[in-house]
């Protein structure tokens, strides 16, 4: 099982939140999903924000975050703004 800081855009720091929401693999990341991740992360750490979502969705892509898509970034903010 790979370590989550193996992937891009994940440091120390945000191991150590993922873990927290019961997050310790890559498998597991993949497996959850971007979105599903977030949302628990919002939940623990009501602070995160889109850029942590660009951060995890880059990660599980195997890509630095600034360089999502247009279209990746566009859905994944439509995404935040429907849960306020």
């Amino acid at each position: 099982m790979a370590e989550l800081t193996s992937l891009k855009n994940i440091g120390k720091k945000m191991e150590k939140k993922l873990i927290s929401i019961d997050i310790s693999t890559v498998e597991e990341l993949k497996k959850v999903g971007s979105k599903e991740t977030f949302f628990r992360l919002k939940l623990r750490y009501p602070n995160v924000c889109l850029v942590h979502l660009y951060t995890l969705e880059g990660a599980i892509s195997g890509i630095e975050y600034n360089l999502l898509s247009p279209n990746v970034k566009h859905s994944l903010k439509g995404y935040i703004d429907s849960l306020k």
